[in-house]
């Protein structure tokens, strides 16, 4: 067991192990092989790693602003100095490609702590409103206990997205990665000690679908933010909303990403890659309806085969890969059966469509896959397969195509692409989707705000929008005379 932890938990500044919790394996993706056993959290452990936090943040809170972001700089120096040690882990407990993970996992994590740690003192001033001779200013003053739930997909990314915000605004964080990736978080937890951060104010505790209500429920929490599927999202926000407690919700997505036939091929056939194959295709935000002109559907296919078949699968921990396994068999199977229901539905497979030969058979490897002759009313064009399954659909009209696009429950991304600018923008404007990139793809500065709309769920990762979401408004009038009472 080669990424093995000190033990399961991380609470009040110290692991902590439980083996009374139900013991699960994290497995390596890309061979099958057990390389840590955890014990998912009792009842016991949640209360403990509540009470911490609630213990903690008081303290925390009263800190200013430029204190708590000294030690979020800290912990970004850390991680950038361990990078690949935190990389390796990653790739580890997810399957994605050492190439991936380096550039874009525990850099982007530490990319939030120094973002956050850097802004606060400025961000969470409030406002002086003059009243004539009283007067009147805000605040924003932080929520108290947070809860974060995890997807495995960025696993050690989610933990500092949702942290960073939440510290930095004074609150303490109970994070619960998913039990897929159990690995990553831990670290971070060890990394923010070491930074300075006062025990107990983040505390990893692992678990399964039966320890997020305990969390979520638990009469201490102020605050849960979710990364998870639209139906996991419906659940968590109803038990949630039962003790009126905020929520963010970053949920699943079936995005458009439309090409114009002025756009430029190659840039337009990258974007589309990288929004359907990266992580193997398991990125809530992937542009996985791909709506091309049909002037140019025939060589954006034929271009996109070529760049498609050849993609390198193999090994993680290669450098050389460009594609890992997906996370679990579980996941895997989904995918084949969505694949299969494509064929049966009619769409036309261009390429990919079943599991690579040259690869490890203990694997959870599948092929990049594209689909043309896609119609909206098709499985693969409705649903979300969270796998590196392209679908490519034709169009003629620029008004046609939004009425399209927009033809979703979902609301989270979409993409443009096209040498027009004033079309870009128009499009933009009309796409229904918490970001809209034109002329690029997936790309998630943490200095940009990045959420969802209708059933992709709401609030805002990142940005300064994200304190917003972990800090509430205090108002406070002050009189400036006696007070003139009729009684």
């Amino acid at each position: 067991m080669r990424a093995q932890p000190k033990a399961s938990h991380f609470i009040d500044g110290d692991y902590v192990e439980d083996k009374d919790g139900t013991p699960f394996d994290s497995v390596y993706p890309a061979t099958g092989e057990v390389i840590a056993r955890l014990h998912a959290a009792t009842p016991a452990i949640v209360e403990r790693a509540i009470a911490a936090a609630k213990r903690a943040q008081p303290e925390w809170a009263a800190l200013s602003p430029t204190a708590r972001g000294r030690i979020l700089k800290r912990a970004a120096d850390i991680m950038r100095t361990r990078n690949r040690e935190l990389s390796e882990l990653e790739t580890l407990d997810t399957g994605k490609p050492i190439q991936e993970t380096i550039v874009a996992d525990p850099t982007s994590g530490a990319d939030s702590f120094e973002f956050f740690g850097g802004v606060a003192a400025a961000a969470l001033n409030g406002d002086y409103i003059p009243l004539g001779g009283d007067f009147a200013f805000t605040k924003r003053v932080p929520l108290g206990v947070c809860v974060g739930i995890g997807a495995w997909n960025y696993p050690q990314q989610i933990a500092c997205w949702k942290t960073a915000p939440a510290l930095i605004s004074g609150n303490a964080m109970v994070f619960k990665p998913s039990e897929n990736t159990p690995l990553g978080a831990l670290k971070i937890a060890e990394i923010l000690v070491e930074a300075g951060l006062p025990k107990g104010l983040f505390n990893v505790i692992q678990g399964d679908r039966e320890t997020g209500p305990l969390l979520v429920n638990h009469k201490d929490v102020a605050k849960v933010s979710l990364t998870g599927s639209v139906p996991t999202g419906r659940k968590v926000y109803a038990a949630a909303a039962s003790g009126l407690r905020h929520v963010t919700m970053e949920l699943g997505g079936k995005s458009p990403l439309i090409v114009f036939d002025d756009a430029d091929l190659e840039s337009a056939i990258g974007g589309a890659m990288l929004g359907n194959f990266y992580s193997t295709g398991q990125v809530c935000s992937n542009g996985t309806r791909v709506f091309v002109h049909r002037t140019i559907k025939h060589a954006f296919l034929a271009r996109l085969k070529e760049r498609t078949d050849a993609i390198v699968i193999g090994d993680p921990l290669d450098d050389a890969t460009q594609m890992g396994p997906m996370v679990s068999m579980a996941q895997r199977e989904k995918v084949l059966d969505y694949i299969a229901k494509g064929r049966e539905e009619g769409a036309r497979l261009i390429t990919g469509g079943g599991i690579p030969n040259a690869v490890n058979a203990e694997g959870t490897y599948i092929q990049p896959t594209v689909f043309a002759d896609v119609t909206d009313d098709m499985t693969i064009a409705r649903e979300e397969i969270f796998g590196p399954v392209m679908c490519v659909l034709d169009f003629d009209d620029e008004d046609e195509v939004l009425v399209r696009a927009n033809g979703t429950e979902f609301g989270l991304s979409a993409g443009v692409f096209t040498a027009d600018l004033t079309r870009g923008h128009r499009v933009a404007d009309r796409l229904e989707a918490g970001i809209v990139w034109i002329n690029t793809y997936n790309l998630c500065p943490v200095e940009i705000p990045f959420g969802g709309s209708k059933q992709s769920g709401f609030g805002r990762e990142n940005s300064l929008a994200a304190l917003n979401h972990y800090t509430e408004l205090k108002t406070v009038y002050v009189a400036m005379s006696p007070v003139q009472s009729p009684y």
